[in-house]
């Protein structure tokens, strides 16, 4: 229940945040454009009904609407949609890295490390820049429209992942290269990176690019949540009508319930609630994920049952508390605040090391993808996960663990529609 609930968050909650950065994004786009009298007349006016205020963005909700009706449709029209939308973004990408790189200014990627952030400030930033790196893991869902995935989705998967990492990093030093960080847009970055180069006819092209291509990751986000919600509804979890294939294979109500969430989200909560809490969401789902594989590959000593559960428990507790206690030197002071954290990952070290040696590991019949150095690699991964849910502002993490335990609470108290709920 609490890991489909923070792919809930991941999934339906990216998809609102994309939506409105996209209607932030036209609003932007119509406001900077110059013309005569009659022109800024017809501006003003197109800008007062897509910018009527009160944190309501009707171009939000005419590209979420669009992407849950094309979603209705069925899968196999949204495929080929979503494939000549990933060559043109991809293309867009390498453009605007090229382009920034060509006009790199050396002097602005010094400091790497900018006194007023320090090292916090990476984490900090870590936290929220991991919002635009997710969706690999939605390849998963899309297991049942996939040729033998036991064999493809890990492919797909890491290959995915890099493809990423590379593209990013140098987007990323392309832009900070290109202007001083002090300078760089948290609405329209490279637009008004190249406007600030001088370079108009780059930031108008990549502007429209950034218009035409984010609306595939709205429909692309959204399209993993129905099988969500009917993986969910066959464990019981949530109703039958979640699991229910229509005579064209959709899932019609799962995806109709899920667009309407997304839709009112995106239309009526600012991008700036969306993205921390977003990307503690699935960084959390993560970390769950992890614990499942160790889960998987190793099992409780039968002179000592539930010991691997109860060692994992303790792992993720510690990995959390240590992030937080690396935040309060403030109040701990620097000396105090270095001894617990010590004595904290000597902890941590202690029961990776016990979990190793203590609890055996499950035979595979090696018939599928493992993940290696098990389960020391996935242990990793989730004190590294916590390490960064830690570096949320106090409200982020007081609403993420709010939704968590509602989610929760509402799974106790509504009644099984399942014989099959785990």
């Amino acid at each position: 229940v609490v890991a489909g609930a923070c792919l809930t968050i991941e999934y339906v909650g990216s998809a609102s945040a994309v939506a409105r950065a996209w209607g932030d994004k036209v609003v932007r786009f119509i406001s900077h454009i110059d013309g005569d009298m009659e022109d800024t007349s017809m501006q003003n006016m197109i800008l007062k009904i897509i910018d009527p205020g009160y944190g309501i963005n009707p171009m939000a909700f005419v590209v979420s609407a669009a992407s849950v009706t094309l979603l209705l449709v069925g899968v196999h029209e949204s495929k080929r949609v979503t494939n000549i939308f990933t060559v043109l973004k991809v293309s867009l990408v390498l453009l605007m890295s090229v382009a920034s790189l060509s006009l790199i200014n050396v002097d602005n990627l010094f400091p790497l490390l900018p006194a007023k952030f320090g090292v916090a400030g990476i984490f900090r930033g870590s936290t929220s820049a991991f919002f635009g790196y997710i969706g690999f893991d939605e390849i998963c869902c899309m297991a049942g429209e996939a040729i033998e995935p036991s064999k493809n989705l890990p492919r797909a998967v890491i290959g995915s992942i890099t493809l990423v990492t590379v593209l990013y990093s140098i987007a990323a030093i392309g832009l900070t290269g290109m202007v001083p960080y002090e300078d760089i847009s948290v609405t329209s970055g490279f637009p008004d990176g190249f406007s600030y180069r001088g370079h108009d006819i780059l930031a108008q092209v990549t502007a429209v690019g950034e218009l035409i291509s984010l609306p595939i990751v709205v429909m692309v986000t959204m399209m993993a949540q129905p099988r969500l919600q009917h993986a969910m509804a066959l464990d019981g979890i949530l109703p039958a009508i979640f699991s229910h294939v229509d005579e064209s294979g959709n899932l019609w109500y799962g995806t109709f319930v899920a667009g309407m969430i997304m839709v009112t989200i995106s239309t009526f909560v600012p991008f700036t609630y969306l993205n921390d809490i977003v990307s503690a969401g699935v960084l959390m789902a993560f970390s769950m994920s992890g614990a499942s594989v160790v889960l998987l590959r190793h099992k409780s000593p039968p002179a000592n049952p539930f010991l691997l559960e109860k060692l994992l428990s303790l792992f993720n507790v510690l990995s959390l508390s240590m992030s937080l206690l690396m935040n309060l030197e403030e109040v701990f002071g620097e000396n105090i605040t270095y001894l617990l954290s010590l004595i904290n990952f000597l902890m941590l070290l202690t029961l990776a090391i016990r979990i190793g040696s203590e609890c055996p590991k499950v035979r595979s019949n090696g018939r599928y993808f493992e993940t290696p150095f098990v389960p020391y690699l996935p242990l990793l991964s989730q004190f590294l996960n916590w390490y960064l849910i830690g570096q949320l502002e106090m409200f982020s993490l007081v609403l993420l663990f709010g939704y968590v335990s509602t989610a929760a609470l509402l799974d106790y108290v509504t009644p099984n529609f399942s014989r099959n709920k785990i």
